[in-house]
């Protein structure tokens, strides 16, 4: 058998080129170029794991490094399911992160008013 890269013999079982470690026995993966390649939503989800809401933004990590891996074998569609779900994770971490933000602002702006109405009545 011979490296389809650099043309060098290698043993039959060999897995990677001992010349240029080019894989061998790697089936060529199914996705190809003519396809939209889906988002990962990696760096959405680690700003949102930052500064947003923990728990969903690491749902969000795990689902988006799942679409890089599930590409390089080939599987599109769990790729674009993993996607799905990344962006799923990504958007529910940033809206309750938002909403905790809010929420903070108007107890903060409800305390503020209660103690200048309260230092009025003294």
């Amino acid at each position: 058998m011979f490296c389809p890269n650099c043309g060098t013999e290698v043993h039959e079982k060999a897995v990677v080129c001992i010349k240029c470690g080019v894989g061998l026995n790697n089936p060529t993966p199914k996705y190809f170029s003519d396809q939209p390649q889906p988002k990962t939503w990696l760096v959405e989800s680690i700003l949102v794991t930052l500064f947003c809401c923990m728990p969903f933004g690491i749902a969000g990590i795990v689902n988006a490094a799942n679409v890089s891996s599930r590409l390089s074998v080939g599987d599109v569609e769990g790729a674009q399911k993993a996607s799905q779900q990344a962006g799923k994770w990504t958007k529910w971490a940033f809206w309750i992160g938002v909403a905790g933000v809010l929420i903070y602002i108007a107890a903060i702006v409800a305390l503020v008013s209660f103690t200048a109405l309260l230092d009025k009545r003294w």
